[in-house]
């Protein structure tokens, strides 16, 4: 019995419907072995096609060899099936997969752009690049090109060669026969996937977004269908927002980056007032703290859900700034505290957090003055908190006494 499996995608990728006997079965008919198949497994970095065999939705198809698997949703159990291709999803592979050639030809005569890598994702196309790096002027310049590539709708034909084919634009080092794509003019390249007759149905070529990957560069782009549905999204974004400035859309990036703008300064002004607060209730809280009997004046403050930020550091520096100062915040969730001690305290804060913390399991550190840390859980934190009430006035006891 011959096992191959006939793949009728290679005759014409623009069939939808096919008969089949099944050579094999397995999982308890969940995987099926066809004769032949229209489906084309996930492979070269083209997903696979989905559909239905016997009315049974087939979830994924797999390499195996020379045979190609089906895995359904359910069993199916007759020796002769008919099978469905969902189309709308073969004819997105087709354009994106028709679109990545144009684009790789093109970066690689602009650029010498070697292509490394492919993938068809659910939302984006991407190809690795064996380039330094690539500006968006020049991805721009890439796009267009392409672009003019589909406007001249040329042909996109597949045949066999040997495996001593010359003129490719990539190497391969696969054995026995070659099926070549070759669009006229432009490319030839050895691949198994699935593409459309002429570059016109790729219908438009969208590059979304240059990034470093594996030492080269990373190129996402869309096509076809994809295009019109995420420039559509696109246009909807920008109207909204320009809605919401009352301005016309091509007067948003500019009212955008002034926005921004006046953003950040208002956020340096706050801050900056922040801090300078913060400062001032650092030496009012000091100032109504009675100090103890040796004259250390000890503040501690609990919050329940927060983080040690550039506002709580500088009360507490502020406090500490003072003679004979102890200052200890507690933070519940995260579990985490902050100690910040005076010049003349006789303490070392980052010693006293680590050993504090570090008895609980938690981390910290920091300098003499001031030190910050993590306990793993709020009781943890209470515990270290035990300790470090055991340590510190103990400590500044004894300095007031000498």
């Amino acid at each position: 019995m011959d096992l191959k499996t006939a793949r009728l995608y290679y005759e014409d990728p623009y069939q939808t419907e096919f008969q089949a006997r099944v050579l094999e079965r397995a999982e308890g008919g969940l995987c099926l072995y066809l004769d032949r198949t229209l489906f084309y497994p996930e492979s070269g970095g083209q997903p696979c096609d989905r559909g239905w065999i016997n009315g049974t939705p087939v979830r994924e198809v797999l390499e195996d060899g020379e045979r190609i698997a089906h895995w359904m949703e359910h069993p199916v159990q007759a020796e002769l099936v008919s099978g469905r291709v969902a189309w709308e999803r073969r004819f997105d592979h087709m354009q994106q997969h028709t679109g990545q050639h144009l684009l790789s030809a093109v970066l690689l005569g602009l650029y010498g752009a070697q292509t490394v890598g492919f993938h068809i994702g659910a939302e984006v196309t991407s190809i690795d690049l064996r380039l330094a790096s690539l500006s968006p002027e020049q991805a721009a310049r890439a796009e267009a090109q392409a672009n003019e590539l589909i406007y001249k709708n040329l042909p996109v034909r597949t045949h066999w060669e040997e495996a001593a084919a010359e003129g490719l634009r990539r190497a391969t080092a696969r054995e026995g026969p070659l099926r070549i794509v070759t669009i006229e003019g432009v490319d030839r390249t050895a691949c198994g996937g699935t593409h459309v007759r002429a570059t016109g149905e790729v219908g438009v070529i969208l590059i979304r977004r240059l990034d470093r990957a594996h030492g080269g560069v990373r190129v996402e782009f869309v096509s076809g269908e994809r295009a019109r549905r995420r420039a559509r999204a696109d246009y909807e974004a920008l109207s909204e927002i320009a809605r919401a400035l009352s301005a016309p859309l091509e007067q948003t990036p500019r009212l955008v980056a002034e926005q921004i703008k006046a953003w950040e300064a208002s956020e340096r002004a706050r801050r900056k007032l922040a801090l300078e607060l913060a400062e001032r209730r650092g030496r009012e809280l000091y100032d109504a703290t009675v100090p103890d009997s040796t004259g250390v004046r000890c503040a501690f403050h609990r919050l329940g859900a927060g983080t040690v930020d550039e506002e709580l550091r500088a009360l507490a520096q502020s406090f500490a700034r003072q003679p004979g100062a102890v200052f200890l915040a507690a933070i519940r969730q995260p579990p985490s505290l902050l100690l910040a001690v005076s010049a003349d305290s006789g303490l070392n804060a980052g010693a006293v957090v680590k050993e504090a913390l570090g008895q609980v399991g938690g981390r910290g550190g920091g300098n003499p003055r001031m030190a910050q840390g993590g306990a793993p859980s709020p009781e943890d934190l209470e515990a270290a908190l035990e300790q470090m009430a055991r340590l510190i006035p103990a400590l500044a006891s004894g300095l007031a006494s000498r």
